[in-house]
């Protein structure tokens, strides 16, 4: 493929210009993949005359192309709840997700609803996720089996929870944990696919269901582990209710054994110093769930506190409480937070950590999050002129650095061109 190509080999930094090698730009690239695998990027005139003679071109010279975009963490099983008007958390979750999710005991719905979801995320331009379903061990397989057959790179696990929930949802204590070693063993490691162990947050697992997830992960660290953690001052006050004996909310799960550098925890915003710390010790990361956070009123997170404490962070939409899948609708409210705490979010931030940065974080880099040779053939061609708007005032910048901010400000679905996975055509946008 011959395009401008944009692709990250480190961390930019926060400053206005990324930190020098951080970014991998060709204004006339080539982007050459062979069986789902990226075999070289490069200048198109410098790397054109080693390309197989038979090779085939696709010309996109007038779109950009970057690595796919991640989401660290989204609720495939709530697509249908998005917008749903007037609620904090723990009354989202009483009034509208628990209904919802027990729709997908069915398993024709959970088939219907994972394709729904992913053909959205590709339209989105979101090649990776990493996915709640909901209790039931036909959600998960739904899941993993629409993944697999566009072999995407997904991680996904069926939700714990076996108290405070309605007793459609709840699971037998140490049979849910029978069920996640099933779709353990028929999933993890499967073509692109992993598994993570998922316990929806503390206040609905008792002390003995989340030691049992502890000895998932104990006796297979290849797994992933995703939970929620610190979101809502009302939950705050519930965990140290449920858990008098430990000393705070992390502490619930450090002492299962939940913490570690494939943990996902989502929101993090009501976290001390001395948690972030604890978190960062461990490598463990938060995800950074934005509009999710702005919708619901749950706080505004503290990005430059964590990094500064080197918290691995991640970007995720946290659909269905989040207001939009797209990954720069994502980016355009982490700028807005950060904008009200006096550190708004630069583009060279903002496009690494949706890529790289969240494939780093979730131990998925050797696979994906950038172009090298090596990785999985997974990107994203955009279009930086696909409304009106956005055409004209691309039409005034001046540099990179303005054109990504733009895109990152009133780009949208629109934007996305193409969607690329396992080197595969997912989504071509319909014009």
């Amino acid at each position: 493929m011959r395009a401008r190509i944009l692709s990250f080999n480190a961390d930019p930094g926060d400053g206005d210009t990324p930190l020098e090698g951080s970014v991998s730009y060709f204004a006339d690239g080539v982007l050459w993949w062979a069986e789902g695998v990226v075999q070289a990027v490069g200048d198109y005139t410098e790397l054109a005359p080693h390309l197989p003679a038979d090779a085939s071109v696709i010309d996109h010279r007038d779109k950009l192309v970057m690595p796919g975009f991640i989401d660290s963490h989204v609720h495939y099983v709530q697509l249908e709840i998005m917008a749903s008007y007037g609620r904090q958390l723990l009354d989202w979750l009483n009034e509208y997700t628990f209904p919802e999710e027990c729709r997908f005991a069915q398993r024709e719905h959970a088939e219907q609803m994972a394709d729904v979801f992913l053909d959205e995320l590709m339209r989105v331009g979101t090649t990776t996720a990493q996915v709640f379903c909901s209790s039931h061990p036909a959600s998960t397989d739904a899941f993993f089996s629409a993944a697999q057959r566009r072999d995407l790179c997904m991680l996904a696990g069926k939700v714990l929870m076996d108290r405070h929930a309605p007793e459609a949802l709840t699971d037998d204590t140490y049979g849910g944990i029978r069920d996640s070693e099933r779709l353990i063993s028929d999933w993890h490691g499967t073509a692109r696919l992993g598994y993570s162990v998922t316990p929806r947050f503390a206040p609905t697992s008792t002390r003995a269901q989340l030691d049992a997830a502890g000895g998932l992960l104990r006796n297979d660290p290849s797994l992933w582990l995703q939970t929620h953690l610190s979101e809502n001052l009302g939950e705050l006050d519930w965990v140290a209710e449920l858990f008098p004996g430990s000393r705070d909310y992390l502490a619930v799960y450090e002492e299962s054994g939940l913490v570690g550098p494939r943990s996902t925890f989502a929101h993090g915003i009501h976290l001390d110093d001395e948690m972030r710390a604890r978190l960062a010790e461990r490598s463990a990361n938060i995800a950074f769930c934005p509009s999710s956070n702005l919708f619901l009123g749950s706080g505004l997170f503290d990005r430059a506190g964590a990094r500064a404490q080197g918290l691995n962070l991640t970007l995720a939409s946290d659909i269905g409480a989040g207001t939009d899948l797209s990954g720069l609708a994502t980016l355009k409210a982490a700028y807005q937070v950060g904008q009200l705490r006096g550190t708004p979010l630069t583009a060279w931030a903002g496009f690494h950590d949706l890529t790289r940065g969240n494939a780093v974080s979730l131990s998925l880099d050797d696979r994906i999050g950038s172009l090298t040779p090596g990785r999985d053939a997974d990107f994203v061609v955009i279009d930086l002129f696909a409304s009106p708007l956005l055409a004209r005032r691309m039409g005034r910048t001046q540099s990179l650095a303005e054109e990504l901010f733009t895109l990152m400000m009133l780009g949208d679905d629109r934007a996305i061109y193409e969607t690329w996975a396992g080197g595969r055509l997912q989504h071509r946008r319909q014009t």
